[in-house]
């Protein structure tokens, strides 16, 4: 985004429909005097001599001295502001004709239409906040459940900022003691001790290790489970997906094959943000409708991360049960037996010796047995091993886990050079490396490429 910095910005901050009160936000160096243009109060007459971080009444008018709206002016003076600019924030009547009429007046009196992102990009670039916190604005603005909502607030107060900051002083730290090894004779300081370096950079790799394997942990709870419902036509998967929904969304009948195409839904299964997908069911057929449909479940199973397949007990094990199985045994996966209040006699020894991998319950989505059971299944899943969680940090994105796995690598040269009787020369290089890519983490050492990437994902107004 090749936008000048120096320009004054506006923009509607407030989502589009029918509310309350919308908000115009205004920011950059001319913000007041913008401001004072529209603006018009009998008892305020200039918004660039009132106090900072004040309220006054007033109305908004055009060019030609008409008036468009009703609202309440928040003067928020630099640096204490979100972008530690001279900011105006008009609070004006919800709608979509009231808030772009205002909107409209503050771009002729001399603003700029604000770019995807830019208040907080000038907030990063004034210092007023740094990369991680500018992406947990994001994540609380994207969060799905309160955990999700929990660890977003973390980062936007820089918990994460302040644990990576500490990480790159601990290696600035080594670092120096490796320079000075370099630059000073053995007789003014001490001299390369290689164990205690490797000593030092394994204890931060152990805590590096930490943060990445959080990232299980914060996928989960921000970007969900690809959670797949599999099984034969006509076994119960759209009664289960409604089930979960609380809500009929899917089509239930008794004629096989009603479902063609995959649906998807957000579940909310006690904190745990779940992206259920109801498929079609896995069967030879003719229909060209449903084989699209067939083929389209198969490939959504790539990218599951939990399945449940579930199966008709009512009607007996079939090869194509077992067929299906061999698709999905490999993942994640939770059995169901379902509709075992139509089935007078279960083998439930010959189901568990046919399906040995995963975890089998018997229900009936028709009566409610066994989903209690179900919900418990999937959070312990889920929540197993690693993912139980206990960390200081949890990193919630890919882009942090990258650099993370990078920093890692090259410490982990270090490690080995030194054991090699590298040179701390060579070694140090290695070390910056290390440094750098933490650095990209909180954008001490980020390209402009990169804060445009960030923040182009951001919504106009934020």
């Amino acid at each position: 985004m090749n936008y000048n910095m120096d320009d004054t910005i506006a923009a509607i901050s407030t989502p589009p429909g029918c509310a309350g009160i919308g908000k115009i936000r205004i920011s950059g160096e001319d913000a007041l005097e913008i401001a004072d243009k529209v603006f018009y109060s009998s008892s305020t007459e200039s918004l660039k001599k009132v106090e900072s971080h004040t309220i006054h009444y007033g109305f908004i008018r055009d060019k030609n001295n008409k008036d468009i709206d009703e609202v309440l002016a928040l003067i928020l003076k630099a640096p204490k502001s979100f972008t530690a600019e001279d900011t105006v924030e008009f609070d004006c009547h919800g709608g979509s004709l009231p808030l772009q009429g205002v909107l409209d007046a503050v771009l002729s009196a001399g603003a700029r239409l604000a770019e995807p992102g830019e208040f907080s990009k000038r907030a990063f670039m004034n210092g007023r906040i740094d990369l991680t916190q500018a992406e947990g604005i994001m994540d609380l603005i994207n969060s799905q459940t309160e955990k999700g909502r929990e660890l977003a607030v973390q980062h936007l107060k820089g918990g994460l900022s302040d644990h990576i900051k500490d990480i790159r002083e601990q290696l600035m730290t080594i670092l120096a003691g490796m320079e000075a090894s370099i630059d000073f004779p053995e007789d003014e300081v001490p001299g390369f001790d290689s164990d205690r370096v490797n000593d030092k950079i394994n204890q931060v790799i152990d805590t590096l290790n930490e943060l990445i394997q959080s990232s299980k942990t914060g996928q989960i709870f921000t970007e969900g489970v690809e959670t797949v419902i599999v099984g034969k036509p006509n076994v119960g998967k759209s009664s289960l997906l409604n089930y979960l929904l609380k809500e009929n969304r899917a089509i239930v009948t008794e004629i096989p094959g009603t479902t063609r195409d995959i649906i998807s839904e957000l579940v909310n299964l006690g904190g745990i943000p779940l992206r259920i997908t109801d498929t079609a069911g896995i069967r030879e057929t003719s229909d060209q409708v449903e084989k699209i449909g067939v083929e389209r479940t198969i490939n959504s199973l790539q990218t599951a991360d939990l399945v449940l397949l579930m199966l008709d007990v009512s009607q007996g094990i079939s090869p194509g049960d077992y067929k299906i199985y061999q698709e999905v045994k490999d993942k994640p996966i939770i059995i169901l037996v379902n509709k075992t209040d139509l089935s007078k006699e279960i083998d439930h020894n010959k189901i568990e010796e046919n399906f040995p991998d995963g975890r089998i319950i018997y229900t009936s989505v028709q009566t409610g047995a066994g989903l209690k059971e179900l919900e418990k299944t999937i959070k312990d899943e889920i929540m197993a091993g690693d993912v139980k969680g206990g960390y200081d940090q949890i990193i919630t994105r890919m882009r942090h886990r990258n650099l993370l796995e990078k920093a890692k690598v090259s410490l982990e040269l270090v490690i080995e050079g030194n054991k090699n009787n590298i040179p701390p020369d060579l070694l140090s290089v290695d070390l910056k490396d290390a440094l750098l890519s933490l650095g990209e983490i909180t954008g001490e050492t980020v390209t402009d490429n990169l804060i445009d990437q960030i923040f182009q994902d951001f919504c106009i107004g934020k």
